[in-house]
């Protein structure tokens, strides 16, 4: 099969999406279309475990790659929000093979390795968590252990549902300089209509039905609106300046919330990449998911709601975080400020 095309049902469009899928994302030779991020995260993981013939698998505390049953340990997102720890109707044997470790801890990462020594298949994470609120990677972090898994024979998965196309055009794989073996796509690659994507290394993508002995399909994986939205979205997003804009209303909508927040007597922190960002009612820092959870969700839940009142709709939970797009206006930004300030007096 070409470099440049997917492995769904011949559409022109698929294969256009697909090129430039594959010319924007470092990691990706060829890509597979599916339906939503959780059947992306899915089915990578189904492949990580066939290609390395291993079924253990590493994933971060507060991360969350969708409801598949291996994922479903100390999710982020919603499990986090209603506090479920895990979820009811999930077999025991089906999460015995995930391992689990603090996001931004390496020593963790290599303990677990250390114990589990030639078991693991993969590691999975969002390389910015936004399923805990946004926490970005301390500087070290990535190569870390982007040089502990090529060390252990294990593939390191990056799950860009919510960074691929924010960050940068290349994801957060361009960002940070960091090429992983596989990743998944969420719905932006669509323009937000339901879609994702899974890609990486050709040898390793070939082990995929039909170029391969790993099945996966879907009846609607690659469907033309899908990918006439994608296509569009993606040309947008080459234009010149797109993304020096994003960091600048972003910067600007988070230092304003924050800067409202702490004068009026708030403990607050918060930070941001271009597109995507997140806020905390804590002192922070905040770098994984146990520093997330000292946040005042209580007063969150009285902002959301002050805010809301002032036409301004944010994630309703404190563990979700927020993007920004080229729609938004300078002044969207500085309305929200504004509103911001006001709420932030009377919570």
């Amino acid at each position: 099969m070409k470099k440049g095309t997917s492995f769904g049902a011949p559409c022109l469009l698929e294969n256009t999406l697909a090129e430039m899928v594959i010319s924007a994302v470092p990691s990706i030779e060829m890509v597979r279309f599916v339906n939503s991020g959780t059947e992306a995260c899915l089915g990578v993981l189904r492949l990580a475990r066939a290609y390395t013939g291993k079924e253990r698998i590493i994933k971060f505390e507060g991360c969350y790659h969708g409801h598949a049953d291996r994922f479903l340990v100390k999710a982020g997102s919603g499990v986090a929000t209603l506090g479920l720890p895990d979820s009811p109707g999930v077999p025991k044997r089906a999460t015995y093979e995930t391992l689990t470790a603090p996001f931004n801890d390496i020593s963790a990462v290599e303990n677990l390795f250390e114990t589990n020594k030639g078991e693991i298949a993969a590691m999975i994470l969002e390389p910015v968590v936004g399923n805990s609120g946004f926490i970005a990677p301390k500087p070290v972090f990535l190569n870390a252990i982007r040089k502990i898994t090529k060390e252990n024979g294990a593939l390191l998965i990056f799950d860009e549902v919510m960074t691929g196309f924010r960050l940068s055009y290349g994801g957060a794989q361009e960002y940070y300089g960091i090429t992983p073996d596989l990743t998944t796509l969420g719905k932006i690659v669509g323009g937000g209509l339901p879609v994702g994507a899974y890609g990486g290394r050709r040898e390793i993508m070939e082990m995929v039905a039909p170029a391969g002995p790993m099945y996966q399909a879907g009846t609607l994986s690659g469907n033309p609106l899908a990918m006439t939205a994608g296509t569009h979205t993606l040309k947008q997003l080459q234009e010149p300046g797109s993304y020096t804009y994003l960091d600048k209303i972003t910067g600007e909508l988070v230092q304003g919330i924050v800067d409202a927040g702490k004068k009026a007597g708030h403990a607050m922190c918060g930070g941001y990449i271009r597109g995507m960002f997140g806020f905390f009612f804590t002192e922070g820092p905040v770098y994984n998911f146990g520093d997330a959870k000292k946040s005042d969700t209580a007063k969150f839940a009285r902002f959301f709601r002050g805010m809301l009142e002032e036409g301004v709709y944010f994630a309703p939970s404190q563990f979700e975080a927020g993007f920004t797009s080229l729609a938004h206006t300078s002044e969207d930004i500085q309305k929200t400020i504004a509103a911001a300030e006001k709420v932030l007096q009377q919570i």
